[in-house]
């Protein structure tokens, strides 16, 4: 009895697609995701001695990309969509997700330290206030601005679809013939 109950459970978190489990596996993703950022980061840092900003963004790119390949099979279980508009409209929303991260951290970071009570009551220093600013930012945007849009604008058949694709077609045979002009020369 409780294995089918179990069962059940677990079949209607990977299958279901319905908000609150979709949430459940967003997040499943978007944890998993962040650790191959961070490990990515670490080892191209400290073992192929990129620099600290190069390291940062190589895992920021094999993390978004991991990510979105995670969310376009398993998360939002979105076969059918062609992965050229889905590439597209998952950068867009990881560029708007990465600034807002970026300066949203940067102005609630001058907000909240000018709050003298603040610092008065709990003795909070300038680091403990950014990491407070950084966790409450991200987990605004990984909800309000990832997790939707995702939700309901990548991994979906939208009307720019067709855009999208015709213009990565152009952009496509532009570069194949300026890459044929190259080799001849």
């Amino acid at each position: 009895m409780a294995r089918i109950r179990l069962d059940r459970v677990k079949d209607k978190i990977l299958h279901n697609d319905g908000f609150i489990y979709t949430l459940l596996r967003s997040g499943a993703s978007a944890q998993l995701c962040g650790w191959i950022d961070m490990l990515v980061s670490f080892v191209s840092f400290a073992f192929l001695d990129m620099t600290p900003w190069l390291s940062t963004a190589t895992g920021a790119l094999v993390g978004g990309i991991c990510n979105c390949i995670i969310n376009y099979k398993f998360t939002f279980h979105a076969q059918g969509i062609g992965w050229r508009a889905v590439t597209v409209k998952f950068i867009i929303v990881w560029i708007g997700s990465l600034l807002l991260n970026s300066f949203g951290t940067q102005i609630m970071y001058y907000v909240v330290r000018d709050w003298d009570w603040l610092k008065a009551t709990t003795g909070l220093g300038d680091d403990a206030i950014f990491l407070g600013s950084r966790l409450f930012v991200s987990l605004v945007v990984s909800l309000a601005w990832n997790f939707l849009l995702q939700r309901n604008f990548v991994f979906r058949t939208t009307r720019l679809d067709p855009y999208i694709t015709r213009c990565w077609h152009i952009v496509a045979r532009h570069l194949k013939r300026r890459q044929n002009a190259d080799e001849t020369e």
